[in-house]
Formats: C-alpha cells, sequence, structure tokens
C-alpha cells in the first residue's frame, strides 16, 4: 500500500502454510506453502495421484487438512469459496437431460440469488456477459449436451465465471478438447487472467511452457519459486524418471539414468 492505494497486481488472493493432508494416516500433502496473487496465473503439474486436486479442494475449503493454515482473500476457504470459480476435471451429466447453455451457465449465480429465489436482470446480464467473454453466446439455446467437448468446457467456465470470482481453478480443463481448439482455449484463460488469479492443474506441459507465467511441481511435496523456471532437479524429484524441462518457454529433453 502507498499513499492509500492498494497494489492490486500483488494482491495475495491465497496463501497455504505448512499445509498437509492425511487420509488414513497416509499424508497426500506434505507442508505446502503457497502464495497466489491477483493476475497470477500458475500452472500445477506433476503425476497422477500426487495430489494436484486435493490441493484445489483444499482451497476451496471442500478438504479441510490435517494441519496448516488456508486463507483465501483474507478469510477462512470456507467464506472465501463464494469469490472463486471452479471447473472440476470430470464434469458428468446426462447428456440428454434438456438443459441449455443457458441453464447451466445461469446455474453460476445460485450462490448469490440462493436455491429458491428468481433469476435478476442482473443475473441475466452476468450470464449473458460471460457467455460473450467465451464466445459461446450464440449457442446459448443449445442444449449443453449436443455441444462438442471444447464448447462444453467454455459453457463450465462461463458458469464458473458468472459469479464474477477473483479466483478462477481448473482441473484438467482440456481432457475433452480438441486440439485444433486448444490454442483457442488457452487464449482465451490469457485474456481471463488481466481480471483475476488463475490455478491451472494439467499434464500438458508444452501448454505450460507457453502460456502459464509460473510453474509449480507437486507429488505430495510441492516444488515452487513463483518463476515459470524448474529446475531439472525439481522435476526429477516430482517424477523421479526422465522429463521435459521447462525453461525461457521452449521444452527440451533432459535425459538422466532411470533404472
Amino acid at each position: 500500500m502507498s499513499n492509500g492505494v492498494v497494489n492490486v497486481a500483488t494482491e495475495e488472493v491465497v496463501r497455504l502454510e505448512d499445509v498437509w493432508v492425511r487420509f488414513d494416516g497416509v499424508a497426500i500433502l506434505e507442508g505446502i506453502d503457497l502464495s497466489v496473487y491477483q493476475n497470477d496465473f500458475l500452472g500445477l503439474i506433476g503425476p497422477n495421484g500426487g495430489g494436484k486436486t486435493t490441493l484445489l479442494k483444499v482451497v476451496l475449503g471442500l478438504i479441510r487438512p490435517s494441519q496448516g493454515k488456508v486463507t483465501v482473500l483474507g478469510s477462512t476457504p470456507e467464506r472465501g469459496r463464494r469469490f472463486v470459480g471452479y471447473v472440476p476435471q470430470y464434469s458428468l451429466f446426462d447428456r440428454d437431460f434438456p438443459a441449455s447453455v443457458w441453464d447451466v451457465v445461469l446455474m453460476g449465480r445460485l450462490g448469490q440469488v440462493g436455491r429458491f429465489r428468481r433469476y435478476s436482470e442482473e443475473d441475466k446480464k452476468a450470464a449473458l456477459n460471460v457467455l460473450e467473454m467465451v464466445e459461446m453466446l450464440d449457442f446459448k439455446g443449445r442444449q449443453i449436451g449436443r455441444l462438442s467437448g471444447g464448447q462444453q468446457q467454455r459453457v463450465f467456465i462461463a458458469r464458473a465465471l458468472v459469479s464474477e470470482p477473483k479466483l478462477l481453478l481448473l482441473d484438467e480443463p482440456t481432457a475433452s478438447v480438441d486440439a485444433p481448439m486448444m490454442e483457442e482455449f488457452y487464449e482465451l484463460l490469457n485474456r481471463l487472467k488481466q481480471r483475476m488469479a488463475i490455478v491451472l492443474v494439467t499434464h500438458d506441459l508444452s501448454a505450460v511452457s507457453i502460456y502459464v507465467d509460473t510453474v509449480g511441481c507437486l507429488n505430495r511435496k510441492l516444488f515452487y519459486h513463483h518463476s515459470k523456471e524448474i529446475s531439472a532437479e525439481d522435476l526429477e524429484a516430482v517424477y523421479q524418471c526422465p522429463i521435459e524441462l521447462i525453461a525461457h518457454g521452449v521444452p527440451h529433453r533432459v535425459l538422466s539414468e532411470h533404472g
């Protein structure tokens, strides 16, 4: 803060301090320290089962840590959750269910209007704005199950954005996105980071090397230096096998003994 003006670019959105998560005595997350700031675009990589989805759920307040402290927008995860948009790895729904794109996006306003209140003009305006933002406005009357995987993900992102979040959490959002739409999808995220902080869980190292601003490696323990540079040692500690090293935005091979 300087002269009474808050520097929004450095506002801390999430802080985890020595966070541990244990299930049945087994550590899923170990001693996690992490700060995410406004307009950060953080990519989280790591092997399956390494705790990436668990970490997102800790931030959302869906999983309580066994020890450590979690702060979201200066409050508890439960209180900060209404300012967080979340797109899970799998959005399960009946593709024959007669829900339109418009219906799905408006569901994201339920936290504001309550389950038994009607949507206001403000809610509808917010839905129109986010559909235009993700370039799906022309599809608002289309049945959600009749869209392609990439189009559906845009709609689910719109649903997450309609509550006007300050943090967007994305768990493997490109799993069902066709390759031709991949670049457009990441360009959308690149535009969104001007409005909010984004945490992206992904296995797509090429996308990480091009689009995200900072990279963290997670396999129970987090290797993160609030930068895009990752050492070979960090990656080998996470993956424990030959890996792709990301440096200066260009992936290249790092060969090591594996056996």
